[in-house]
């Protein structure tokens, strides 16, 4: 949609409070346009960098005003295109919000900035035996990772944002200040406005700063990489470790693929089949008892010998291999346009699904792998496309679509960590039904112009700048 231009008189009002802070500098526009891996960046019309509350406050009433749409910005690492300007407006930019503002000890929680990172935030913690766990792989700000209700590789162990978020302090679209929740570890007053805005994609208000629950750093620290038969095997030894309510803090899948792209990448010689990458904590004994216990589960499984990252720079290299084995996929097919899907399904369903995915895939007219935080259900399949081949991006929409409706039938999700953003607004409808129609309702009451992130999470919104 082409928006029109903005008012010369809005501009003005941000400008006497931003100075050089607000631009409308091409450029710096394109930068902030978001995109996906497979959605094309959405530019805004012009950046406001935040640095305080007020600042949010001023921008947010200043837009509230004209009616022009607001588009919060952290790092911009989303791949649903969170952050594109869907019908023109101003990219608040946030990135300069990234004081830690209070670190409790005692209490194990802090506050910090919406743009603060999450690397930056465990720098600051390392000298009080504490660290923030939540680990999406991008280090993304905090603000965004609340905002798009963001987990990653030890969501087994410690939770996503859902569950670390203890408080936060949010604009509204009327410009107004709320913190919705007091430090406590739990609370029955009134209804959850917290959880509310944790996940919202920016579609509410924007989140200025959020409260996380921290914990204590283990005393120790082992890595491993088990290679396994098949797929079905490597799952089901997770499912049988969490059924047994074994702790383990990491288990990723990559198949074969992906393996040998990582090998390529990074000369790390793991066996080139379907492979569990793995992680424990705890005190050394336990952190021994634990590893032989997930063992003894992956033999009966088929599963090879562990091979060992004990040390720190070991085990840095090898998550640093997990986290990059997406864009080492790329060297398969250099010029690719890559496509991570998201499904999640409960972990019982999880090797029929991922059995099931790769049958399909076995006759797709482009490359994939595949990679899982298999510990909590959630897959991605990575499909490396041609951009100028129209039927086989027609392909790649037919196996998602399939993918989806799959992981919903075994009562799972089409998103277990990306959000909803501009990729999966008809398939949240059609895995929540009516539900998607109450979503709506609180979205109207709590911004009635649709200023806030418009064409984000439903597929129609209301929003136009005002001339």
């Amino acid at each position: 949609m082409t928006a029109n231009a903005l008012p010369a008189e809005f501009l003005s009002r941000l400008s006497e409070r931003l100075g050089p802070r607000l631009t409308t500098s091409r450029a710096v526009c394109e930068q902030h346009g978001g995109g996906g891996m497979h959605l094309p960046p959405l530019p805004p019309q012009a950046v406001a960098f935040a640095e305080t509350v007020d600042e949010i406050v001023h921008v947010v009433r200043a837009c509230a005003a004209f009616g022009v749409p607001i588009i919060p910005y952290g790092a911009g690492t989303s791949l649903e295109c969170h952050v594109g300007a869907v019908r023109g407006g101003v990219s608040l930019d946030l990135s300069g919000m990234n004081r830690i503002l209070h670190v409790n000890v005692d209490d194990q929680d802090c506050t910090v900035e919406a743009g603060v990172t999450r690397s930056a935030l465990n720098e600051h913690l390392r000298h009080c035996g504490l660290f923030f766990p939540v680990d999406p792989g991008a280090d993304a700000t905090l603000g965004g990772m609340a905002s798009t209700r963001a987990s990653g590789t030890t969501t087994l162990r410690y939770g996503g944002m859902r569950e670390n978020v203890l408080g936060l302090t949010v604009v509204t679209a009327a410009g107004e200040v709320l913190r919705p929740a007091r430090r406590a570890r739990k609370s029955a007053a009134g209804y959850d406005l917290t959880r509310l805005f944790v996940g919202a994609e920016g579609t509410l208000g924007v989140i200025a700063d959020v409260t996380l629950r921290l914990h204590g750093a283990p005393e120790a620290t082992a890595a491993a990489v088990c290679a396994f038969p098949s797929a079905a095997a490597a799952t089901a030894s997770v499912t049988e470790a969490v059924q047994l309510a074994l702790p383990l803090a990491r288990a990723e899948y990559l198949d074969e693929t992906a393996i040998k792209a990582v090998n390529g990448a990074f000369s790390t010689g793991y066996p080139a089949s379907d492979t569990l990458f793995l992680e424990f904590h705890g005190a050394p004994d336990d952190v021994t008892r634990h590893a032989e216990a997930f063992g003894a589960i992956a033999r009966e499984h088929g599963g090879g010998a562990f091979q060992w990252a004990l040390e720190p720079e070991q085990r840095a290299q090898l998550w640093r291999a997990r986290h990059h084995a997406g864009f080492a996929a790329l060297a398969l097919r250099p010029g690719a346009r890559p496509w991570s899907t998201d499904v999640c399904v409960p972990i019982s369903r999880l090797a029929e699904c991922i059995v099931l995915t790769k049958a399909d895939l076995a006759s797709a007219p482009f490359p994939n792998t595949i990679l899982g935080h298999v510990g909590d259900g959630n897959f991605h399949v990575i499909l490396l496309l041609d951009p100028d081949n129209a039927e086989e991006c027609a392909a790649a929409e037919r196996f998602n679509e399939a993918l989806v409706a799959r992981a919903i039938e075994m009562d799972g999700t089409c998103t277990g960590e990306h959000g909803i953003g501009l990729g999966k607004r008809e398939a949240l409808r059609a895995e929540l039904g009516g539900a998607v129609a109450l979503m709506e309702n609180i979205k109207r009451a709590l911004d009635p112009r649709g200023i806030m992130n418009p064409g984000k999470i439903f597929l129609e919104q209301r929003s136009s700048v005002s001339g």
